[in-house]
């Protein structure tokens, strides 16, 4: 790190500034470099007293001058009339173990700048900058001696002015969903393709007309990959990027809240981090730490009951329209309390009865899942959606056809947990209301993981998913879990931000369009969700769909899904999540048990992990180690199918998966297999695409094969049009 003198600093100021609207040099400037010399932060502040910032990697500008501050209601904007009142400097250089997660250690090391603004009339504003080898974090921070006490922003101006009109895989800003097919484009694009009408979502509003969000993945001409997101998301509302694309400057966009304000803040305080990711390869993005390394670490201090989970699930079939979540027909509306269900005519498509659940009990644990995700089990559901009501669930009273107590003792009997499901209708305010009970409900029975949903348009009425209030509701409800040792997976909420480094048990959340959109999603799209939206948390994209034809799982459905079978084992390493579903039907997968022996055998937690080659939208191929610590931490009794292959007689292995993924184009990779131990010949298995496969014509052809390799060998593998592989290795 250093202090840099604006002399030295005036060339390569006037040509960064030459492409900007301000000419103007600063009076001062402060800077900071990475660890490994490759990156420079510069703070700068202009004779008016405007803060500004710019990012350098290997001498060229990535971000050219940019401006800080905010515009506050009521007045006295925070941007003009601060003097420099000093700068510390400090290197931080840890190292610290995640309670799960794609390797075992992380090292979290950057050089810190921390700049103290102050203006006459009191107000104080620091702006901290920690800059780390693949790229940069900084926040405001808003001190307690300060004549700014309680204050409300009508919006943050934090700037993004970039170099030219990069390529950009992103989805159009929206105050309450991620839930879409992504962009490729040039910046320049945006404004054109954010004016085709989007498709059809529960809850959904336009940020603007030219906004994008969060994590923006880029490219330059150059083949430099910039990210831009944010780290550290609390008691702040969500940001989405404004382009102005005529000078290509992406501003902050903060979601609104029911009165329109855009943060109410008390000092002290600080804003989240807002983060600049640039890395000269893919593979480079997919292994950054960036967005955990800038959240706190973790606040709990008995995190043993947390532990990965490999589950199924009583909910393909609702998806699909196989059965309903409701129970009967019978009532015109429901009010919970009041509406007697003993008197009720079962409309006979009900999927979470007893019957069907045993059924999905016995297919997991005789497979050897840790988990089984029911939905649909509690009064409520025959008008919950789209009438925007507050009360709609209790979360503690079941259908008359789901047992709770008898099932959750079968379940346990068979070494297998029952995922709860509390679908709050995106009544946040009843959800708060239940939720002590649910949760006291859920430690009575032994759950110990909740699938939370936020369905439909946020109650209290006007309030966004992304708002300041809605943002703290998902925190409270992780919060409160984290007292009852609950588990959170959290759909339809904000997407992540690296908060489960702080709060591990948010082991999973949505955030994003995943397989339950089926024949909406586009080819491609796995190939840029880890470039984009894994960035900030890991994902329950719902994977291993086998059966692509809507029709033969759900007859009366119609459509097909856009992926091969060797697609979705492919998505289970190079996804990450500790939380992982195999989504489809049993009855699907008993028709291919060969292929069904992968997401068996793949663990779901990694003390090590290797990204190998990779382009966004185009291809990954991800190789990892299991964690063996938690292999086997999930299960009530028994063991795992994933164990069992790590431990064939007992006798622990050395095992790797790699997995791969295309999108719309087919390929054939070389996967170099050096990372396995040297002089050691391993057993492989490889669950690959036919050469005859395609998603459109033959999704479901498949070839399995046997090989005996080293760390000598390499393998060849095809992948299809939207295709994949998976490929398992235990040492001989």
């Amino acid at each position: 790190m250093k202090k840099i003198n604006a002399i030295s600093l005036i060339a390569g100021l006037v040509l960064a500034l030459s492409c900007s609207p301000k000419t103007v040099l600063p009076k001062s400037v402060e800077a900071v470099t990475s660890p490994n010399g490759n990156l420079e932060a510069q703070f700068l502040l202009y004779e008016d007293g405007t803060p500004a910032y710019m990012l350098n990697y290997d001498g060229k500008a990535v971000i050219k001058p940019s401006k800080l501050g905010y515009k506050l209601i009521g007045g006295n904007d925070l941007l003009k009339g601060f003097t420099l009142e000093g700068t510390q400097y400090r290197t931080i250089d840890e190292t610290w173990e995640p309670v799960w997660g794609e390797e075992k250690e992380i090292r979290n090391n950057c050089s810190e700048m921390l700049v103290r603004l102050r203006r006459e009339d009191g107000v104080a504003m620091n702006i901290r900058f920690r800059l780390y080898n693949d790229g940069l974090g900084f926040r405001y921070e808003f001190p307690q001696e300060n004549k700014l006490t309680y204050f409300k922003v009508a919006d943050e101006l934090t700037q993004f002015a970039l170099t030219g009109d990069h390529t950009a895989w992103w989805i159009p800003g929206d105050f309450d969903t991620q839930e879409y097919n992504y962009h490729h484009s040039r910046l320049s694009e945006i404004r054109r393709l954010n004016a085709v009408p989007r498709p059809y979502n529960a809850a959904q509003e336009v940020a603007s007309d030219m906004s994008v969000q969060t994590s923006l993945q880029m490219k330059t001409d150059d083949g430099l990959y910039i990210n831009i997101h944010e780290a550290g998301l609390l008691d702040y509302p969500a940001t989405h990027l404004d382009l102005d694309d005529r000078n290509f400057i992406f501003t902050t966009l903060l979601t609104p809240d029911a009165q329109g304000v855009k943060g109410r803040l008390q000092a002290p305080c600080h804003s989240p981090w807002r983060t600049v990711q640039v890395c000269e390869k893919a593979t480079d993005v997919l292994a950054s730490r960036l967005i955990l390394n800038l959240n706190e670490p973790c606040v709990l201090e008995d995190v043993s009951w947390i532990h990965p989970v490999k589950y199924m699930g009583v909910w393909w079939e609702m998806m699909t329209g196989r059965s309903h979540w409701s129970y009967t027909s019978d009532f015109p509306s429901i009010q919970l309390g009041v509406t007697d269900y003993s008197k009720a005519k079962p409309h006979g498509r009900h999927g979470a009865y007893n019957e069907n659940v045993r059924m999905y009990i016995d297919f997991a644990a005789e497979n050897g899942f840790d988990a089984i995700l029911v939905e649909g089990w509690n009064e409520g559901w025959e008008d919950w959606f789209g009438c925007q009501k507050d009360y709609v669930f209790d979360f503690v009273t079941p259908y008359p056809d789901f047992d709770l107590p008898a099932l959750n003792e079968y379940a346990h009997s068979k070494g297998i947990r029952i995922i709860m499901h509390h679908e709050s209708s995106s009544s946040t305010v009843n959800y708060e209301r239940h939720m002590e009970a649910a949760y006291n409900l859920m430690n009575q029975y032994g759950y110990d993981a909740v699938k939370s949903g936020y369905v439909g348009y946020i109650i209290p009425y006007g309030e966004h998913h992304y708002s300041q209030p809605i943002i703290n509701h998902y925190h409270y409800a992780v919060l409160e879990a984290a007292k009852h040792h609950i588990m959170v997976n959290a759909h339809e909420a904000v997407r992540p931000t690296g908060l489960c480094r702080t709060w591990p048990n948010m082991i999973g959340n949505e955030s994003a369009m995943g397989n339950e959109f089926r024949m909406d999603i586009n080819p491609g799209h796995t190939c840029i969700l880890p470039f984009t939206r894994l960035q900030g948390g890991p994902m329950d994209f719902t994977p291993g769909i086998f059966e692509q034809d809507m029709s033969i799982t759900a007859p009366g459905e119609t459509g097909k899904m856009r992926h091969t079978i060797g697609n979705q084992l492919g998505l289970y390493v190079t996804f990450y999540s500790p939380l992982q579903m195999a989504a489809d039907l049993p009855q699907n997968y008993a028709r291919f048990m060969d292929a069904f022996q992968f997401i068996k055998d793949v663990a779901v937690d990694w003390d090590k992990s290797l990204y190998l080659m990779a382009e966004p939208g185009e291809y990954i191929v991800t190789a990892r180690h299991p964690n063996y610590k938690t292999l086997n931490s999930g299960r009530l009794k028994g063991t795992s199918s994933a164990y069992d292959f790590a431990h064939p007689g007992g006798r622990e292995k050395d095992v790797w998966f790699v997995g791969g993924i295309t999108g719309e184009n087919a390929r054939e990779v070389e996967i170099p297999l050096d990372f396995l131990k040297p002089g050691i010949v391993y057993e492989a298995t490889l669950y690959a695409d036919a050469p005859d496969a395609d998603y459109e014509t033959n999704p479901q052809a498949y070839e399995i094969s046997h090989h005996l390799l080293s760390a000598d060998s390499t393998l060849k593998v095809w992948m299809a049009h939207s295709g994949g592989f998976g490929l398992s290795l235990r040492e001989k």
